[in-house]
Formats: structure tokens, C-alpha cells, sequence
């Protein structure tokens, strides 16, 4: 029997896309089938991409997770001395600030994204939140940095949203590789946070040298960063996809969430979201993980000096050995949860392994010991950043819905930076029992709000496969546990 023409069909278009990967197009290969040829040609132009875009947004998210703490290392390097910031609520007041205009400024920051497209958008803010953080360098007295603070959150609060769908290039990982499109971004961010660690004796070249660190990734970031993928299939960038490969990426993402084409933006589309409870449980997730994040990335150094009784020059460098061993359990993490397409349960475990390693780094008597529980609790709250997002990420749909929950996990989130500048405080010291205590009630928060969701994820899908119910406008939709 004569092949189908529909299967020749698919079978030349691969063969043309893999001639422009550089692939065997040889008579031999043509004889495997579509189904085949399409996995093989679709892993090629995924690393492809992975190559082309995750170096250049990994490097600037993790310059921006550093450049919002490196106020922890100033601050045991003579900062709270220089600045008279030792007694009162000045340290917490500085970190707190930025999440002020962080939260508020994100919406017009996501128009603007669109408006003027991630390739330019991105890098050019992240210039000059580097032009600011040089800035930093020249304060005299702690009330400078506040407003330095304040323009610092207005500007980075466009970078998270912005590589979240449908903004920028971000979307173009399908759903179920989404969780490791995160890990690369959260553990660059791990590899980076070390240098905000080295033992600096001039706390103003901490600010001064990160800030030409920052500005040069931005502009290594100008080459690599490339358009939506509607807009590479009418002008492709140079050295990336061909028209016909960036329509077999484009078909794979309708075929996997459907929300490719851009849509029309409307309020009631865009605030449609806002009625379905479940919809604020990530934010809220989001919030409890990033209030112990940000505690430990803001009061770190601080702990490990007053706490633990280290020397400024150890407790520097010690900060960074978790950071970067976070990134094993986070790569575990995801190939896990990535393999067996669940989330939830993942979610749970890395919080339970940080709620193991809170009470060994505050209250065991050895300092060695507290150490261990720093790693233990850094490796499981900074695996968890990433797996809320991808827990997110599977159980939306459309993209203006996207579009919504990305700002409320963002701004919602960015709430947990206020709380987790101020829960380790200055009369609590050395101890700081209240601030371990609160990490640990955030813990448990997330896995009751886990197992919520879980019940209620439950529910719809039984309802959804009696027929009952269609989920998000999509028949086939399932929630993801």
C-alpha cells in the first residue's frame, strides 16, 4: 500500500527543518517515521533554543536576585557602622522599600514589555538598575538609599513578568519542561549570589563592582535575547530558527496550551481570573516561600556573624556554599516532577526538608552544626521559588489569564519580601527566635495550602472526566496535582 500524501507531507516539512539544523537528511533517514523524525527534530531545536535563551535570562535573573541583596554583605562588610544603621529599624526599612515599587510598578512594567518587546526591554532595564546599584556606592547616610532602593524595585519589577508568558521568550518552553526553564533561571541566580559574598574590605566597591558586573550582562544579554514566536516566524532573528522551524515550535506550543497567537487584550479577559479562588492560592504559596527566601537572602551574613559567632570574613563566604549546593536539589526536584508531571507533592517535600533544617540552624549549640541546617533550609526553600512557579504555570490556560496570575503570583509574592525584611530584627538578636519561628509557621502554610488545592484539583478533574464540567474552556484541560 502507497504511503499516505499527509505523512509525505509531514515527512518533507521535517526534512526541510532538519536541513536547516544541519542535520542527516540522507535517503535513509526519511524512512523513519513522522512521529519519530518530529521528536528527533523537536529535541534539536529545543536545546537550540535552551542554548540560545536560558545563558542570557538566567545570568540576568540571577544579577537581579543579587543586586536586591547585596545590602546583607555591605551590611557586616561596615555598612551598619558607616551608615549608622545598628540599632533601629533602618536595615529593615532599606530591604523593605524595594518592594514598594516592585509590586506596584509591575503592571505598567508588563505593558510596556509588550509594547516595546524583551529584546531591547529587558537588557535596557537591567542597565540601568546596574547604573543605580553603582549609584549605591556614593550614599553617606542610610535615608540615601531609600529612594535609590525605591528606583531599584520600579526597575526590576519588569524583569520577573517579563520573561513570564506571554511577555517574552520564556513561552517558549512547553508546559511540562517549564519547571526546568525556572531551575536554570533560580540556580544561575544560585551561581551568581556567591560573588555578593566574597570578602570585600570596602563595602562601597561591593556596590560599585557589582553594578559593572550587572551592566555588562546586560549587554551580553542585547545578543542572545530574541522575539515572541510569532514575531521570529516574519523576521527571524540571526543565527537562531528559520521560518519553518519556528513553525514547528509554534505548533507544538498550540498543541500543548493552545495560546500562541496573540490575543486581543480586553479588561474583562484579562480580570476574568480574579473570581476563581484557587487562582490566589499560588500567589499566596508564592509569598510564604519567598518571605523565608528573602529573610535568609537579606539577614544571611548577619546570622551567620551574630548568631552563629563567625568572623565577617568567614560568614561572607560562607553564605555562599548553600546557594550553590541548592541548585543539586533543585535539579533533582525538577527532573522529578518534570518525569512523573506532578507538582504538589514535590512542593511539599522541598518545604519539609526546609522545615528540617530551621531548627538545626537556629537552635543546635555548635555553630558547625547550625551550618548544616543553613544548608539544609537554603536548599529547600530556594527549590521551592521555582516549583510554585511551575505548579502555576501547569494549571493556567489562555493568555491574558496568564497574564493576570503572572502579576498576582509576582505582586503577591513580592509582599514576601516586605515580611522577610522584617522578621529577623535587631532586638532579636542574637537568637532571632521570632524570625525562625514565622519560617517555620510559612512551611507549614504551604503544605496545608498544598493539600487544599490538591482536594479541590481532585475534585474538578473526576468532574471533568464524567462530563460534567469543561476546565478552563478547554475540554481536554486537566488540573495538574
Amino acid at each position: 500500500m502507497a504511503p499516505r500524501k499527509e505523512s509525505l507531507e509531514v515527512v518533507e516539512h521535517v526534512e526541510k527543518v532538519e536541513e536547516g539544523l544541519g542535520g542527516d537528511c540522507s535517503p535513509s533517514t526519511s524512512s523513519k517515521s513522522p512521529r519519530e523524525f518530529d521528536l528527533k527534530l523537536a529535541a534539536k531545536i529545543r536545546h537550540r533554543i535552551d542554548w540560545r535563551l536560558i545563558p542570557a535570562l538566567g545570568a540576568m535573573y540571577g544579577i537581579s536576585l543579587m543586586d536586591r541583596k547585596n545590602v546583607s554583605n555591605a551590611a557586616i562588610a561596615g555598612m551598619l557602622v558607616d551608615l549608622k544603621m545598628r540599632k533601629g529599624a533602618g536595615y529593615n526599612l532599606v530591604n523593605m522599600c524595594f518592594f514598594i515599587t516592585y509590586i506596584l510598578l509591575q503592571p505598567f512594567m508588563i505593558v510596556l514589555c509588550r509594547k516595546i518587546g524583551p529584546r531591547f526591554f529587558l537588557p535596557g532595564i537591567c542597565i540601568l538598575w546596574g547604573c543605580v546599584i553603582i549609584g549605591f556606592g556614593f550614599a553617606q547616610s542610610w535615608p540615601t538609599l531609600i529612594p535609590l532602593r525605591l528606583i531599584l524595585g520600579g526597575l526590576e519589577s519588569g524583569y520577573f513578568p517579563g520573561f513570564e508568558p506571554p511577555h517574552c521568550p520564556e513561552y517558549w518552553p512547553t508546559d511540562y519542561n517549564r519547571w526546568k526553564a525556572h531551575m536554570v533561571f533560580e540556580d544561575g541566580a544560585g551561581m551568581l549570589l556567591p560573588l555578593t559574598n566574597i570578602s570585600w574590605s570596602n563595602l562601597y566597591r561591593i556596590f560599585i563592582i557589582e553594578g559593572v558586573i550587572t551592566c555588562a550582562v546586560a549587554i551580553f544579554a542585547i545578543a542572545f535575547i530574541v522575539k515572541f514566536p510569532d514575531e521570529e516566524q516574519k523576521k527571524p532573528s540571526w543565527g537562531f530558527l528559520n521560518p519553518d522551524q519556528c513553525q514547528l515550535v509554534v505548533d507544538r506550543l498550540n498543541a500543548d496550551r493552545g495560546d500562541v497567537e496573540p490575543e486581543a487584550f480586553t479588561w474583562k479577559k484579562f480580570l476574568q481570573p480574579a473570581t476563581e479562588w484557587y487562582i490566589y492560592g499560588f500567589p499566596f504559596l508564592l509569598f510564604l516561600v519567598t518571605t523565608i527566601a528573602y529573610a535568609f537572602a537579606f539577614f544571611l551574613p548577619i546570622i551567620l556573624s551574630t548568631n552563629l559567632g563567625f568572623s565577617i570574613a568567614m560568614s561572607q563566604c560562607l553564605g555562599a556554599p548553600p546557594y550553590a549546593f541548592s541548585g543539586f536539589l533543585m535539579y533533582g526536584a525538577a527532573w522529578f516532577s518534570d518525569k512523573y508531571k506532578t507538582r504538589g507533592p514535590v512542593l511539599c517535600t522541598l518545604c519539609l526538608i526546609s522545615l528540617i533544617g530551621l531548627p538545626i540552624m537556629g537552635f543546635v549549640k555548635n555553630p558547625w552544626g547550625q551550618y548544616v541546617g543553613v544548608f539544609i533550609t537554603v536548599s529547600g526553600t530556594n527549590s521551592a521559588i521555582p516549583s510554585v512557579m511551575a505548579y502555576q504555570a501547569n494549571n493556567i490556560r489562555g493568555q491574558w489569564r496568564r497574564a493576570f496570575c503572572s502579576a498576582s503570583l509576582t505582586g503577591i509574592g513580592g509582599i514576601g519580601g516586605i515580611a522577610g525584611a522584617l522578621i529577623f530584627r535587631s532586638q532579636d538578636a542574637p537568637k532571632y527566635v521570632p524570625g525562625f519561628a514565622t519560617c517555620m509557621l510559612c512551611n507549614v502554610l504551604v503544605m496545608v495550602t498544598v493539600a487544599i488545592l490538591t482536594i479541590y484539583f481532585r475534585r474538578c478533574n473526576a468532574q471533568a472526566d464524567r462530563g460534567e464540567r469543561i476546565l478552563l474552556e478547554d475540554p481536554t484541560f486537566r488540573f495538574t496535582i
